[in-house]
């Protein structure tokens, strides 16, 4: 029987995907309905699936990794000093680390208000920001108050102002309130410091997620202590993809398309600004100049969101990619968009079908493009300081990669997924997009194994990822 280097398994709300590699190269891949009732049933499935693959009577690695989306986001409330800053770092930390903004306050709202929220909310976690090192240290301290003051057990992640963590921890374990220290996320208004506050939150996620039923086996099984949350995953591959290792150099500046049934993801990564100088960085509320940045689009997904799509461009607007100006069309396309929310497991049956998953695609990918891309302004603004012509915002248009994920890509065609993005960009109006990048798909949904692996071998992964794109 083989000794394989890497199993890593995700358990996703909707599949099981299981990935077997040696050599730095994909041996084997299964999937397997996700089982709620007990998730070891499809993990169990799909390594029956693995094994009928290589002909082995078990599976026999080095090292066996998971992630999972599965079990949700965790609920979170960021407080801090100023609403605009604290909301930019809150978002920065917590996304793809398993958890959920569902509100942001700060020294702005009353602080009955905020107590209110605590207790309508009762997150299981709260990001306890505000004050650069050195600055403002009155808000935390606050906050942490009025944390006990609302009686809800969350964990507490202490991460504002250095100073005056010490009297923070001290308020919150007085009042029996769970907490964990780390660096401060916005150290100087220029910098975001996010991975330790990350991990804490990933830590709290993997507490949430080994709850589920059939989860114990797996955490025999796993041979390291984490189970990632799957978007976490796929954008460490990506972001080790951008910047590679410190003997070789990554891909450069690209950007990843994340477009999924119920949210179209994009994530931009541009080491090509890491050796900028903090005032050429400018404030950290603004994203042009941070290395990287993501933007969810809850409401454009291409099936749970579907009707999203519909809202923003209309189906004569869809249609119109096409050159189709017919109203039975027009009918026919808003059928198939409720019929997808309803039965978001459904794939084309047909060339009709197969053309208006094409359309739902594109657009969903454009519109997601230029909402997190920069634009070029189109008149003088004394305020602002700007003139026709200037651009605003994040620049994409020298960006070398554009990276597909998500079911659309992998049930169909290489040249297929491709064309959907090529269409996407073909058209930047005003916006910032890419103007020559290359487009690369991940038809086997690797990035999230990749992502996973990194935190073991950085090198391993990175290869693994060279090969598997063939750069």
């Amino acid at each position: 029987m083989a000794k394989y280097d890497y199993f890593v398994i995700d358990i996703g709300s909707t599949y099981t995907k299981l990935r077997l590699f040696k050599d730095c190269r994909l041996v084997a891949t299964a999937q397997a309905p996700t089982t709620i009732e007990n998730v070891y049933k499809g993990i169990t499935l799909g390594k029956t699936k693995i094994c009928a693959a290589t002909g082995d009577t078990s599976i026999d690695a080095c090292h066996v990794l998971a992630t999972s989306s599965a079990a949700g986001g965790l609920r979170m409330v960021a407080m801090g000093y100023m609403a605009r800053v604290t909301a930019k770092a809150a978002k920065e930390v917590a996304m793809n680390a398993g958890a959920r903004v569902l509100e942001i306050v700060s020294q702005e709202d009353p602080p009955e208000y905020r107590v209110e929220i605590l207790k309508e909310i009762n997150p299981d976690i709260i990001l306890l920001a505000g004050g650069t090192d050195g600055g403002d240290e009155s808000s935390i301290i606050e906050n942490a108050k009025l944390i006990l003051e609302s009686g809800i057990k969350a964990v507490v992640i202490i991460a504002g102002n250095i100073n005056s963590q010490s009297e923070v921890a001290g308020i919150l374990h007085d009042g029996g309130v769970a907490y964990e220290r780390v660096p401060n996320i916005m150290p100087t208004i220029h910098e975001l410091r996010v991975r330790e506050a990350r991990e804490a939150i990933h830590q709290e996620f993997i507490r949430q997620i080994t709850k589920a039923p059939g989860l114990a086996p797996l955490k025999q099984e796993i041979t390291t202590d984490k189970i990632i949350p799957t978007p976490g995953a796929v954008l460490m591959g990506a972001e080790l993809l951008a910047k590679g290792v410190y003997d070789e150099k990554g891909l450069g500046d690209l950007v990843l398309v994340d477009l999924g049934g119920a949210t179209t993801d994009v994530h931009s990564v541009l080491p090509s600004l890491e050796k900028l100088a903090d005032e050429e960085k400018g404030l950290i509320v603004a994203n042009e100049k941070q290395v990287a940045y993501r933007t969810v689009e809850g409401n454009l997904g291409m099936r749970v969101s579907a009707q999203g799509i519909l809202d923003v461009v209309g189906s004569k607007g869809l249609l119109k990619k096409r050159n189709i100006d017919d109203k039975s069309v027009e009918r026919e396309v808003t059928q198939y968009v409720r019929f997808l929310e309803k039965n978001p497991g459904h794939l084309p049956k047909n060339e009709r079908e197969k053309l208006f998953d094409e359309l739902l695609a594109e657009t969903a990918i454009e519109v997601a493009l230029k909402r997190h891309a920069g634009f070029i302004t189109q008149e003088f603004d004394p305020i602002m300081g700007t003139v026709p012509g200037m651009p605003i915002g994040r620049d994409l248009r020298k960006v070398k990669y554009i990276i597909g994920v998500g079911g659309f890509f992998v049930h169909n065609k290489l040249s297929d997924a491709q064309k959907r993005i090529e269409n996407a960009i073909k058209k930047p109006e005003f916006s910032l997009l890419p103007e020559n990048p290359e487009i690369l798909i991940d038809q086997n949904y690797l990035l999230y194994a990749a992502g996973a692996i990194s935190q073991i071998d950085r090198e391993y992964a990175f290869t693994l990822l060279k090969n598997y794109f063939g750069i």
